[in-house]
Parts: C-alpha cells; structure tokens; sequence
C-alpha cells in the first residue's frame, strides 16, 4: 500500500481521515493475504479519496503565492515611495 504524503494527510478531514485509515488497514490485511488483485481495487479508492485534500493543497499553495506577491509589492511601493520623500527632502 502506498501511503499519502503526511501534507495531505494533515488536509483531509476526520471523515476523510477515518476511512483512509480504514482502506489502509484493509490494504495491510489484503496484503498479507497475497491479495494483490484485491490491494489494487483498495489503492485506487484511496487515489480517490485523498483527492479533495490534494486539490486544498494546492490552493494553498496558490494562495501562499498570492499572499508573496502582494508583500513584495507592497514592500516596492514603500521603497518608491521613501525614494520620493527623500527626493523631496534634498530639493528644498
């Protein structure tokens, strides 16, 4: 069984979380069992489960992006501007 990374992990909500649990657990068993057919079956309804949570990653992400930006430029408009106060200083 292929585990989620642990950021996705920390996405999912306790419902989500409660049943990947479980298809793990289910996994683990088939695994021991040599059910490899069955442990496939289980793999892809992880694969879909975790979905949800990665698309929240990645919004995330986006919105870190965002937040980036708008400090910088914010932090060049306060550069531009201390750059016209000065400029204004040294003129009188």
């Amino acid at each position: 069984m292929r585990h989620c990374s642990v950021q996705v992990r920390g996405l999912l909500t306790r419902e989500e979380l409660d049943r990947y649990n479980a298809l793990i657990d289910v996994g683990h068993f088939l695994e021991s069992q040599t059910r490899y057919d069955l442990v496939y079956t289980v793999q892809k309804e992880i694969d879909i489960l975790i979905l949800p949570a990665i698309e929240r990653l990645k919004e995330k992400s986006r919105q870190r992006d965002r937040d980036t930006a708008a400090y910088l430029a914010q932090k060049a408009e306060a550069s531009r501007d201390d750059r016209f106060d000065d400029e204004d200083e040294d003129d009188q």
